[in-house]
């Protein structure tokens, strides 16, 4: 299953992180896969990956994130929200369910402008995607959609933005896409070096396994 030299277009690829120290193997799992069945997905399934969406932290607790549904079960309007992603993300058509995630630019209680509302959101959608991956789905994120038309399609007001387009289902084999996703498919997951990324106090000192005289992370 997680053999990436196995043939993509009869078997369903897995990808787990490989990783250089150990974390929880539903974050492990989680990986943005495009190979959507068709097969509509429970109602209880769906349900659940919101929930875990409503239990992400945000800033002074304002929930900015909002989400927009659509699935096969009303077809006229699953197309119609398909109509405003981009011809590169065609593949997410075949997922049953299409999601319009945006979020409040101000706080509730007094109208100031949140500068976090796009990070809370983030945590939101983070929910969603490992949850999802829990309910033995697939989901992926895409911002290559026609922001304005989404805005006029799903009547969005002008204290919220735009923030992204969301496909989930369950996994299909990898023939189902074009030749250059199966490809892509194909390449090993890669991530920057811890070291790159963390630093011991000032940018520019990346941290590392060692550890000083008082087994302190230099």
């Amino acid at each position: 299953m997680n053999d990436l030299n196995k043939d993509s277009t009869t078997t369903l690829i897995t990808k787990p992180a490989k990783t250089d120290y150990p974390i929880s193997e539903l974050i492990a799992k989680r990986w943005s896969a495009r190979a959507f069945s068709t097969r509509p997905v429970e109602r209880s399934k769906l349900l659940s990956i919101l929930e875990a969406a409503r239990w992400a932290p945000s800033s002074r607790n304002e929930q900015p994130w909002r989400y927009i549904i659509f699935t096969s079960e009303n077809v006229e309007k699953l197309k119609k929200a398909q109509s405003v992603l981009k011809d590169i993300n065609d593949y997410a058509k075949r997922a049953p369910i299409l999601i319009c995630a945006i979020t409040k630019k101000t706080y509730s209680d007094n109208s100031n402008y949140n500068r976090l509302h796009f990070h809370d959101l983030g945590a939101a959608n983070e929910n969603m995607f490992l949850e999802a991956f829990n309910q033995g789905l697939i989901m992926h994120e895409m911002g290559g959609f026609e922001v304005q038309k989404a805005r006029e399609v799903f009547n969005i007001p002008e204290d919220f933005e735009l923030g992204i387009m969301i496909a989930i289902g369950y996994q299909d084999t990898h023939q189902v896409l074009p030749e250059r996703l199966i490809q892509k498919t194909k390449m090993p997951r890669e991530r920057k070096l811890l070291s790159e990324i963390a630093f011991n106090e000032e940018l520019g000192n990346g941290i590392t396994a060692d550890t000083d005289e008082n087994n302190q992370i230099k």
